[in-house]
């Protein structure tokens, strides 16, 4: 049998698959924590500048008066005026080092497995996590959150490939969007948790104890089944799925699973597929470019947008907390397109991001009235909520794009491009110096030209995954591939009939 016939022989979503996704998808609360502290912690605070002649930046930072009550690092280390940039600065860290962990750890986890991989960066992010809430300077406060991202950047990725990898593939656009919705969670928890625990080396501390938690409820987790069986390790991967079938009640089913290759693929195991593949590869070579580029608008937008939550008139932690939980009407929206036959992941995707840019574009000729039902933050808001949607469905669809024994590199340099949007990202609200339109404008413009090049990607809805470069490139894949979506719809036809 191959190995969808062996998921759903154990159980495509049993209930130990289930507890695994729910320890991984609520890990994703954690990562939003990190992910956002320095929104809340670099906080600038309103103050006074106290008149009199003082000879230098420091003196003149004491003899301010704050008017609003905050410890930040803001307060802690005078980064006001000229040094103002330094908290801007420390956000984009953060995301260079995911951008590092991306690079680096997606093509790692495809050599040496998922687990061993995920572990090793929960294990450190959570370390230097501490580092970043005891930290005695500025600068090793900036590299200590340089090394969070680069963790963070690892963990993350292999943990959303494990939701995906753990369960069958019609389970894939599920689990990949609890995991997303969970990350909107979080950031409204930690909009909550920031209301309650100001000063900001109690609030980093708080921030990271979860990974504590989560790093002790991961280490029992089995190695992914899927990378076992592109690697070539099928005695390793019915094992596992073995495990998961006595776990999930099916015992007898146990013994019946025996993995085989599909026929016409060859017996290669790839394993010497990596990166490098991305790149010569005539199918993935196009489908990078596109995703790079769709990746990188997607995460300008979206962490832009979130960004823009502490430059907003208001209370910030109800803005950021507002930000986060904007986005949970999305999720219920992704998983009804993207399971239509009529709009799919490629025609959803390129939807949400094309509308996401005209909120945005609306945003610029709205003005600033507060109580009024339609002004800026209200669109500010929809774009939020549209670009969230097609975050989401980016992330369930580059899955799909890319056969197993590629798919955290492929992941990864995704993800890298993502970062290079995430960088930035602090920067744009800044750009209001120049003029009042000018984030919007970016935001916009990002939107819309991600939307149309993503157009030019194939379907993946109701077709098989590839689990090596073999498959991706037979003729005989291909006609497989025709033939599994013909029956399905010949399945639905009849369901509908009955």
């Amino acid at each position: 049998m191959d190995l969808e016939q062996a998921y759903q022989l154990v159980g495509e979503f049993g209930l130990y698959q289930k507890q695994m996704v729910f320890v991984l998808v609520l890990l994703q609360v954690y990562m939003a924590f990190q992910a956002m502290l320095i929104v809340l912690i670099g906080a600038d605070p309103e103050y006074t500048v106290n008149q009199g002649d003082h000879s230098n930046h420091v003196q003149l930072f004491k003899h301010d008066t704050f008017t609003e009550d905050a410890i930040s690092i803001v307060t802690e280390w005078s980064l006001t005026k000229q040094h103002a940039y330094k908290v801007s600065l420390a956000g984009s860290l953060f995301f260079a080092g995911v951008l590092v962990g991306n690079v680096v750890f997606g093509p790692l986890s495809d050599k040496i497995g998922r687990k061993p991989v995920f572990l090793t960066s929960l294990f450190f992010e959570v370390v230097f996590g501490y580092v970043t809430a005891f930290a005695p300077n500025y600068l090793v406060f900036a590299l200590s959150r340089l090394l969070v991202g680069v963790m963070n950047g690892g963990m993350a990725l292999v943990c959303f490939v494990l939701t995906q990898e753990y369960v069958g593939k019609s389970y894939w656009a599920m689990t990949g969007t609890l995991t997303n919705m969970t990350f909107a969670v979080g950031i409204a928890l930690f909009g909550a948790l920031g209301y309650y625990i100001r000063p900001w080396r109690n609030l980093a501390t708080a921030a990271n104890s979860p990974g504590v938690i989560f790093l002790l409820l991961c280490v029992n987790l089995p190695e992914s089944p899927r990378w076992l069986y592109s690697r070539g390790y099928t005695e390793k991967a019915e094992k596992v799925l073995q495990y998961m079938a006595t776990r999930n009640g099916k015992g007898k089913a146990a013994g019946k699973v025996k993995l085989c290759r599909r026929p016409g693929t060859g017996n290669q195991c790839n394993g010497g597929a990596g990166l490098l593949d991305l790149i010569t590869h005539p199918v993935l070579r196009w489908r990078t470019v596109v995703l790079m580029y769709v990746w990188y608008s997607c995460s300008l937008v979206y962490y832009g947008l979130t960004m823009n939550a502490s430059e907003d008139n208001g209370n910030r932690y109800l803005n950021v907390a507002m930000y986060g939980l904007v986005e949970l009407p999305a999720y219920p929206l992704c998983i009804y397109f993207i399971n239509k036959k009529w709009s799919g992941r490629r025609k959803t995707m390129a939807s949400f991001l094309g509308l996401a840019g005209l909120s945005c574009l609306c945003t610029m000729f709205i003005p600033v009235k507060d109580g009024a039902l339609i002004n800026a933050t209200t669109l500010a808001l929809l774009g939020k909520l549209l670009v969230s949607a097609a975050f989401n469905i980016v992330y369930i669809y580059t899955t799909e794009l890319y056969p197993t024994v590629v798919r955290s590199a492929g992941l990864g340099v995704c993800s890298m491009s993502c970062r290079f949007g995430g960088i930035l990202a602090p920067f744009v609200p800044s750009m209001k110096a120049l003029h009042t339109s000018m984030p919007f404008t970016v935001f916009c413009l990002s939107g819309l030209s991600a939307g149309c090049l993503g157009l030019c990607l194939p379907e993946t809805l109701n077709k098989p995954v590839a689990e090596t470069l073999d498959e991706l490139s037979s003729p005989v894949y291909h006609r497989i591939v025709e033939k599994e979506t013909h029956l399905f719809e010949e399945d639905q036809l009849k369901r509908n009939c009955k």
